[in-house]
């Protein structure tokens, strides 16, 4: 691999905009196994990737246990059982977060009246 192609600890917590504990943190719980050479850790084309995969994953709300499984199974059972399962959680995952929008939306309205209410009270 080629020095191109890797990033050092500290070009990955740039490039993805990560503090360092986060990254080491994703190490610790094996979601990323950088290449290290005495102390210095290198990133290749397998981390970043796998990097882009995980915080597209937080940012839908995705726990990392359920993120680190689907990643390993891509090496355990291969792109269709990954693809399947990707599938699966996903559904369950918009199902969650459509949940959590009507519970949101109901206090949102609960907001509103209340503040309505204040509001009309301040005027009177």
């Amino acid at each position: 691999m080629s020095d191109e192609t890797r990033l050092t600890f500290k070009e990955m917590c740039a490039k993805f905009d990560v503090t360092p504990r986060t990254l080491r943190y994703y190490e610790y719980i094996e979601l990323l196994a950088p290449e290290r050479q005495g102390r210095a850790r290198f990133y290749g084309p397998r981390e970043i990737a796998r990097m882009t995969l995980i915080l597209r994953g937080r940012r839908f709300g995705f726990q990392l246990e359920v993120i680190r499984q689907w990643l390993q199974m891509y090496e355990r059972e291969g792109t269709r059982a990954q693809m399947e399962t990707w599938v699966r959680i996903a559904d369950d995952q918009l199902r969650e977060l459509a949940e959590q929008r009507a519970q949101l939306e109901e206090a949102m309205t609960e907001l509103r009246d209340l503040r309505d209410e204040v509001e009309s009270t301040l005027r009177s």
